[in-house]
């Protein structure tokens, strides 16, 4: 008989401890929770004290959540408050979450959102400039290339 390799699956599992962001409506939308207790297969308890955007406990069906790849280490199930925080801080979780590409394409969203007219006309323009400086270097390039 052959050797067999076990790897583990690449998917994102729903475990304790498991950082998620909530997308359901409601006042915690769009904020960061980890799992503190799995209530069922569809079902999960959550609870968020990422800073400035705590999450009070609460049940939340996991189609109503985005798993992220991050997991709060040895978060033990029904933690509370205080032991999720203290976990929270020692896997630096907010440090984590402020260097993902997620995180920063949601902050360039707002940003952009939160534009106005006369704010669009300026990007409009910095955009000509840039591609009328761009055109000009390739440009001289070209011609330094024929020559």
């Amino acid at each position: 008989m052959g050797e067999a390799t076990i790897q583990q699956a690449n998917w994102r599992l729903v475990e304790v401890g498991r950082v998620v962001l909530i997308q359901s409506e409601g006042p915690s939308k769009g904020r960061l929770a980890a799992v503190v207790e799995i209530i069922d297969h569809k079902r999960v308890l959550v609870e968020g004290t990422a800073e400035g955007a705590e999450v009070p406990r609460q049940p939340v069906r996991l189609s109503d959540v985005l798993l992220s790849n991050m997991v709060v280490a040895d978060l033990p199930r029904g933690a509370r408050h205080a032991a999720l925080k203290k976990f929270w801080a020692k896997s630096e979780i907010d440090a984590k979450w402020k260097e993902t590409s997620w995180f920063k394409r949601r902050q360039q969203n707002e940003r952009r959102q939160a534009l106005t007219d006369f704010d669009r006309f300026k990007v409009m323009r910095l955009k000509k400039q840039r591609r009328f400086e761009e055109r000009r270097v390739l440009a001289k390039i070209r011609t330094a290339a024929k020559a």
